[in-house]
């Protein structure tokens, strides 16, 4: 990995430029914006041509039987279902937790109605792969915050079967349809509907870049909870971390994708070398090698830096998606973060136990969005409606202020409105 010295070094290289093509065409959004058109002219006819174009696979049908997904638990090995009920477990009883608490804030009299979406889209990505965590992490906290009906969108695998793990999550979750349709298609039909596959209020769930993009394209037609990019992790550690845990939360986060952004920054240049070290010593134990060379030769960065408040305000300058406070008394520097999608105290943790079982959903804002957006969570799936209940009091000692704003605005109607009122 790459070793810089310096707070200026390591600020020049963490402070985020938006890149020049978010302002001149690219062709990915081109190409995205074309089969977003297409889906939403042709319907099914343009998600059975893109899947057997993208994924190789002639579908007979988009949508996954209801008894294929029931039965699915059964096809899948025992110790890994465990895993998943407890996952799916604590991942409903945090959100259980924060709804009481969101929900607390919006009593009856309180000028607002909190009323949870109807239908919501979620992408689970797949193809060569397949992520029930991420099934979980973003269909359980919507049907704790009461949306009706989850619909849920993933590739299909090269035989044009979504996998039983995939199915299983999904059950657990209480996905009401799943549709094995994968990439910017899907979130466009998401998005419009087709003749199969019903429109959503809101599209939740990570992808690659032309999900993401796709996306981007049809907010405003609906919802969506972000566009999340590649992962990201940033390790604060000081002389007290250990080498081997900083090195594989580093590789853990690599792995993830070419493009991924594995960071430390430490105080201790000794720290640094030997992270350095491990990285390389356990880099060849991976199967996934070629991808993590790619991502630490891409995002990879190890900073050294005179002290932990150098660290920190380079933190929350980054805004990354995990921060990792590997120092002494981790908890002590909670108040002083202010931009991170997810904070891991001490050397305990770790970011994977975030991924899967800790309870927080595991989709995050990436590429510095931590600075004003928040974790997916229940409050992604509800909406507020104000109420304007007004006596006649009120009216009395609110109506000349709201007129004479109204006369000030040049809106004679609007003052009218009111001058009738307080006429009666």
């Amino acid at each position: 990995m790459k070793i810089i010295e310096g707070f200026e070094s390591a600020k020049s290289v963490l402070s985020r430029q938006a890149p020049k093509e978010m302002f001149s065409g690219d062709e990915r959004e081109q190409a995205v914006r074309q089969i977003v058109n297409d889906v939403r002219d042709r319907g099914d006819v343009a998600l059975f041509d893109y899947t057997e174009k993208f994924d190789a696979v002639r579908l007979a049908a988009l949508e996954v039987d209801k008894e294929q997904i029931k039965g699915a638990c059964l096809k899948v090995d025992s110790e890994l279902l465990s895993a998943l009920k407890l996952a799916a477990e604590r991942i409903s009883s945090f959100h259980r937790a924060q709804k009481d608490n969101v929900w607390g804030g919006a009593k009856p009299g309180s000028g607002q109605l909190l009323r949870p979406l109807e239908r919501v889209g979620v992408y689970v990505p797949g193809g060569r792969a397949s992520y029930p965590s991420t099934v979980l992490m973003t269909a359980i906290p919507a049907k704790v915050a009461g949306v009706k009906e989850v619909i849920l969108t993933t590739p299909p695998g090269k035989d044009g079967a979504v996998p039983p793990l995939t199915l299983a999550a999904a059950a657990l979750a209480r996905v009401d349809r799943v549709f094995s349709v994968g990439g910017a298609q899907a979130v466009a039909a998401l998005a419009f509907g087709t003749e199969s596959v019903p429109r959503v209020d809101k599209i939740c769930g990570p992808g690659n870049i032309f999900v993401a993009l796709a996306k981007k394209l049809v907010y405003g037609i609906v919802g969506i909870d972000g566009i999340q990019g590649p992962s990201e992790v940033l390790i604060i550690a000081d002389e007290t971390a250990d080498p081997e845990y900083c090195a594989a939360d580093l590789l853990a986060q690599a792995e993830h994708d070419p493009l991924a952004s594995a960071i430390l920054l430490t105080t201790s240049p000794n720290l640094a070398d030997r992270v350095n070290q491990e990285v390389k010593e356990q880099v060849k134990s991976l199967k996934r090698q070629a991808i993590v060379a790619e991502s630490l030769e891409n995002g990879g960065l190890i900073g050294v830096v005179n002290s932990i408040d150098e660290a920190i305000e380079l933190a929350n300058l980054y805004a990354p998606e995990h921060l990792c406070l590997m120092v002494d008394k981790a908890a002590s520097y909670l108040d002083r973060i202010s931009n991170a999608g997810c904070i891991v105290l001490g050397e305990k943790a770790t970011v994977v136990l975030g991924d899967y079982m800790v309870g927080p959903s595991h989709v995050l804002p990436t590429a510095g969005t931590a600075r004003f957006s928040s974790p997916l969570n229940v409050s992604d799936f509800i909406k507020l409606t104000s109420v304007v209940d007004v006596d006649k009091g009120s009216l009395q000692k609110l109506g000349r202020a709201a007129q004479t704003l109204a006369t000030a605005e040049g809106l004679e109607a609007h003052a009218r409105a009111i001058e009738k009122r307080l006429e009666n």
